[in-house]
């Protein structure tokens, strides 16, 4: 893994329609992301929620804002990482919404979330 020393770790750990967390979580990367910052996303906890595909939020009259997940390739947010216990946790299987999610183990997660210099939980 290259040396991040001086990069930003954002850190989601809530579900997306549950409460406003994952979206500002998801502002905060692009804002990173249009000034150039190395920001690295870390799902983990509910948080794996927002990776999963066919969600239809339009059912609970909640805007989508998990498309935005798309541009990330726009604002090289290229590095997500999710936990594989919490999806193991959740029953949830490796179907997400965007390409390139890197599953790691419990360990490999946090090995990976703490050679960050700034990490921001949401």
């Amino acid at each position: 893994m290259e040396n991040m020393n001086k990069s930003i770790a954002i850190l989601s750990t809530s579900a997306p329609f549950s409460q406003s967390n994952a979206k500002e979580a998801m502002d905060v990367a692009l804002i990173f992301g249009s000034y150039e910052q190395n920001t690295h996303l870390f799902f983990q906890g509910d948080g794996v929620y927002q990776l999963m595909a066919e969600q239809q939020p339009e059912k609970i009259n909640v805007k989508n804002f998990l498309k935005t997940f798309s541009a990330f390739h726009f604002y090289d947010l290229d590095n997500v990482y999710v936990c594989k216990n919490s999806l193991e946790e959740r029953s949830l299987l490796e179907n997400f919404h965007i390409e390139n999610v890197q599953v790691l183990n419990v360990n490999e997660f946090s090995q990976a979330l703490h050679q960050h210099q700034t990490i921001l939980n949401f």
